[in-house]
């Protein structure tokens, strides 16, 4: 079984994309090919929009066997829209991301801002300061024109904070590492 949906992550949600087939069965060795067609939308034309695609493989129960434990698995995947106004590299613009510091009631965050009109899913984001390294590990995706906060454990916010990061590209690859300083936000 296969569909799209949004992050809210139901079935009741509008979303302008349809899945073919939507339901099929697969053979042991077998393969099928899924295609996701766009239905007419009025999605934002200056920015990407987030979708997610789902693949629920569910095996066949037979009776003859007895006590079987049946596992069902649920496969999601990012599904980014991209207007086709938007024709800047999305790796290119990554020096485009501001990062800063904060200090607020005993809490270290690094925020993150996004200028640009896409996505970005980080690989790698750490901080270093004072020759230790602070990694965040699974660090939420930056949406387009939005800003993130990152709880940090040991970092302090004083000046010298670098920040390091890597991003997945269009094709599930990784950037090269950039290496940026981080402002202090007053």
């Amino acid at each position: 079984q296969t569909w799209v949906n949004t992050t809210v992550d139901d079935t009741v949600t509008a979303v302008p994309f349809a899945p073919s087939p939507p339901l099929f069965r697969l053979n042991p060795g077998k393969q099928q090919q899924v295609q996701i067609n766009g239905l007419p939308n009025d999605l934002p034309a200056d920015r990407e929009s987030l979708f997610f695609f789902n693949v629920q493989e569910i095996p066949q129960a037979e009776s003859s066997q007895g006590n079987v434990l049946n596992i069902a698995l649920r496969t999601r995947l990012k599904l980014f829209y991209r207007p086709a106004g938007l024709t800047d590299n999305p790796i290119a613009r990554l020096k485009d991301l501001q990062w800063s510091i904060e200090q607020s009631n005993g809490k270290t965050r690094l925020v993150g801002i996004n200028p640009t009109p896409f996505h970005v899913s980080f690989i790698r984001l750490e901080v270093t300061a004072n020759g230790k390294t602070e990694k965040i590990a699974q660090a939420a995706m930056l949406a387009p024109f939005a800003s993130q906060a990152y709880e940090l454990g040991e970092t302090k916010a004083e000046p010298g904070v670098q920040v390091v990061f890597s991003a997945i590209n269009d094709y599930g690859g990784y950037s090269v590492p950039l290496t940026v300083p981080v402002t202090l936000a007053h």
